[in-house]
């Protein structure tokens, strides 16, 4: 029971405490900018392409919707 206290507390404690703080980076170390920093500077160009692309991929993927339960390319009554 006590341990049970100790855990729920424990939980408790982490669910309301601080996250981890970022990693400060200082932009003129070195003097050469990373790939990261130099797309964050120029502005991403490509990200609503790239989300429409996404979509009409997603979009595809409801052709694999099984159509009906014959396995055959038209239904028919007749058998």
């Amino acid at each position: 029971m006590r341990l049970r206290l100790v855990l729920a507390a424990l939980a408790g404690a982490l669910a309301f405490s601080q996250p981890a703080s970022t990693q400060v980076t200082n932009d003129d170390v070195g003097g050469i900018r990373t790939e990261t920093q130099e797309r964050l500077r120029a502005g991403s160009q490509t990200t609503a392409a790239l989300n429409w692309l996404g979509v009409l991929g997603l979009l595809g993927l409801l052709g694999l919707r099984k159509g009906h339960d014959e396995d055959s390319y038209h239904p028919s009554d007749i058998e």
